[in-house]
């Protein structure tokens, strides 16, 4: 069978070698005569992968022992939630910078819960984000419990190139669509999290990082299953986690540790964004991006062509051709290539030269 390119912005592709490792161990996982899918989160060889998985997540990222690693599920959606149910006691506020979807609605859970200030936004219509704050656009608090970003917005194609200096206020970031993609300095960052399904592994489980400062902190009293520290005093293991989605990820880091790490990763991404903007800047207008060049995603890119009618047929053209998720976001259409660690330069000539082709046939 020929694998297609998978450029759905999530659940995203998976690389071929985690995948043939899982297939090879399904019926039989460390000789324990059972798939890991089977066997107990509490038996010694489940304990190894889940162990293994956090510590792997630390090396790539370069986290201290101040950190914990948590295994969670309901996605970046929850974590809006637990965020500021965790954080935020009576009379604190928190900050939220706000450039797209993902974090509007951030904001919007924060706001149930707690006092949440916008600390900026780069909405310039409902729902239309086109590029990151400057500096000097953030009204801070600083007395403000956190300061919430998204790192990476996959609808729009913005992304932080660099993170903000908010002096002493911790960072809150969802990385859900870039995290493992660049190197980056943790230290300022009190809790990030991330939903698997983009560059970390497959759909259900998701990753939080929580620093000990911040998680000391947590408010008592939250339900059991809402609690930070349920999960840190019990390494994930409270309930039954998402055995396979762990185990999956597990393979996926290997896969990334081996293809050189994380500096090998935002090496290749960095050539990939390069390769794909010059296809769409020197594409005469046929191809157009509008977000402000210092704040364009790596990740996710996003672009127009002339009508309607010719975004429409580069996608079923693209569909034959072997390409999936070509299709925009449905709240603003268009075109989006998302182009996360595993698709790497060898897809991102392909689509390039997909594209140069349409245009020769349609410009």
């Amino acid at each position: 069978m020929a694998r297609k390119i998978n450029f759905y912005a999530g659940p995203s592709a998976l690389p071929v070698e985690a995948l043939e490792a899982a297939r090879g161990e399904m019926l039989d996982f460390a000789g324990s005569g059972v798939g890991v899918m089977e066997t107990s989160h509490r038996s010694k060889e489940y304990d190894a992968v889940h162990n293994e998985t956090i510590a792997l997540i630390k090396e790539l990222i370069g986290l201290g022992d101040n950190y914990h690693v948590l295994f969670l599920q309901g996605g970046a959606s929850l974590q809006f939630a637990m965020v500021p149910m965790n954080l935020l006691g009576s009379g604190a506020s928190a900050d939220y910078v706000v450039t797209g979807s993902w974090s509007k609605k951030a904001l919007k859970e924060a706001k149930i819960i707690a006092s949440a200030k916008v600390a900026a936004t780069t909405e310039i219509g409902k729902d239309v984000f086109r590029a990151i704050p400057k500096p000097a656009d953030l009204k801070l608090d600083p007395s403000a419990v956190y300061c919430h970003i998204t790192s990476n917005n996959t609808i729009y194609g913005t992304q932080w190139r660099q993170f903000p200096n908010i002096g002493n206020v911790p960072l809150v970031a969802d990385m859900s669509s870039d995290i493992l993609s660049r190197q980056f300095d943790p230290k300022p960052f009190g809790l990030i999290y991330a939903g698997a399904q983009k560059n970390l592994g497959p759909a259900g489980v998701t990753v939080v990082i929580i620093r000990d400062d911040i998680l000391a902190k947590c408010r008592d009293g939250l339900p059991t299953m809402l609690t930070y520290k349920t999960h840190a005093d019990n390494n994930s293991l409270f309930n039954t986690p998402t055995t396979f989605s762990i185990y999956v990820m597990n393979k996926v880091l290997h896969w990334l540790k081996g293809k050189g790490g994380v500096a090998a990763m935002e090496k290749e991404n960095t050539a990939k964004a390069k390769l794909l903007y010059d296809a769409i800047d020197n594409s005469g207008g046929f191809y157009t991006n509008t977000i402000a060049p210092e704040d364009r995603s790596h990740m996710n890119f996003v672009f127009n062509l002339p009508s309607e009618e010719l975004e429409k047929q580069f996608n079923a053209e693209g569909q034959k051709a072997g390409f999936l998720g070509l299709k925009g976001h449905r709240s603003i259409g268009g075109i989006r290539v998302s182009a996360y660690n595993v698709n790497g330069m060898d897809s991102v000539k392909a689509i390039t030269s997909f594209m140069s082709d349409f245009m020769a046939k349609n410009g």
